[in-house]
């Protein structure tokens, strides 16, 4: 995927998750979870988009 489409991609999410945030009233403690969840996520396809979440998932701990 194109730098471009990524960058297209996080702007869409963040001013979406933005809009959420200022318009829709819901308490904050939700606020704050969904914000999280979609951090989350984010970051978990920006590691698989980009080849890193194998190595992640692969990860062995040494002794």
């Amino acid at each position: 995927m194109p730098l471009l489409n990524l960058v297209v991609t996080l702007v869409i999410v963040g001013v979406i998750l933005y809009l959420i945030n200022r318009y829709i009233p819901m308490a904050s403690s939700i606020k704050s979870i969904l914000n999280v969840v979609v951090v989350i996520a984010v970051c978990v396809w920006l590691l698989q988009v980009t080849g890193l979440w194998g190595n992640v998932t692969n990860y062995k701990l040494p002794r």
